[in-house]
């Protein structure tokens, strides 16, 4: 295999995994639990929180909302990570650390 070949095909690997991620970027991802649903974008921004408002909430309930929303923040995040690993892992070890 020619050097330009090598270099044409690492071009196209560039180019494949940066539309992966862009697609990635793109997603909505959702965290949820029984209180508490957030959406998150694959950039890992943070796009909505819906509080389960069918009872209301004492302020003794305030912290147990606080730690489920932490809880379902680290889903989407989690899942963020899942989609990212399953799409770019086809990309296998070829730039180790990249995403």
């Amino acid at each position: 295999m020619n050097m330009q070949a090598l270099m044409k095909q690492a071009q196209k690997l560039q180019k494949d995994m940066m539309t992966t991620k862009e697609e990635i970027d793109n997603m909505d991802f959702v965290g949820e639990n029984s209180l508490v649903k957030v959406t998150i974008k694959g950039t890992k921004q943070l796009v909505s929180v819906k509080i389960n408002s069918n009872d209301s909430l004492e302020k003794e309930d305030i912290e147990m909302l606080e730690d489920m929303i932490l809880l379902a923040m680290n889903d989407a995040m989690k899942k963020v990570d899942e989609m990212t690993e399953t799409k770019m892992g086809k990309f296998g070890n070829s730039m180790p650390g990249l995403f």
